[in-house]
């Protein structure tokens, strides 16, 4: 997105949210962008979906926009939001953008119903194998390690090993000495 005026196309007039997408409302870039436009500046959009997936907030920010007197170049043409067929033309967008997203969404619920089908969608994949994870609590509840040792010898973070613990159905240390020191044993 930019908003272009009198100084048009400088890089520090370019704004982009990177990662986000037009579903969300709340990016800084868009902000940053709308806040830079004055009466008389053009904000120019790639593509209407980059602005906004839905019809009401592409609508919210066009009428945003047309109360500052900001002219909104989509794609190269200019959205004239008093002329009826700019404005029927600029919602068809809107709902076209809005259908892609939708369509987006119910195609990658679909993979993914599938993927779970054929067992490919796990989730993410443990830190530790059963084996190992059996063999760190059995380190722990034998009193030989601390907490912090443990993290030592096996890869893992201490809520790693704190969770480990509690499926195998011992308590996990919940405080600061606990978990610094292992079990007490002896005869005192």
């Amino acid at each position: 997105m930019t908003a272009s005026g009198r100084s048009a196309w400088l890089p520090e007039r370019i704004y982009v949210d990177h990662g986000l997408t037009g579903t969300n409302r709340e990016r800084p870039g868009l902000h940053q962008a709308l806040a830079a436009c004055r009466a008389g500046d053009t904000l120019v959009v790639t593509k209407l979906d980059r602005l906004a997936r839905s019809l009401p907030d592409a609508r919210a920010i066009a009428d945003e926009l047309t109360q500052r007197e900001v002219k909104l170049n989509l794609g190269g043409s200019v959205h004239d939001p008093t002329d009826p067929v700019g404005r029927l033309l600029f919602n068809v967008l809107a709902m076209v953008a809005e259908f892609e997203s939708d369509l987006i969404k119910m195609r990658t619920r679909e993979g993914m119903k599938v993927a779970k089908a054929k067992g490919r969608l796990r989730g993410k994949q443990p830190k530790l194998s059963a084996t190992q994870e059996a063999h760190l609590v059995k380190l722990y509840r034998a009193g030989e390690h601390t907490i912090s040792e443990l993290e030592e010898l096996f890869p893992v973070t201490r809520s790693t090993i704190y969770r480990a613990i509690a499926r195998a159905g011992g308590r996990a240390p919940n405080s600061s000495a606990e978990a610094i020191e292992p079990a007490a044993v002896g005869s005192g």
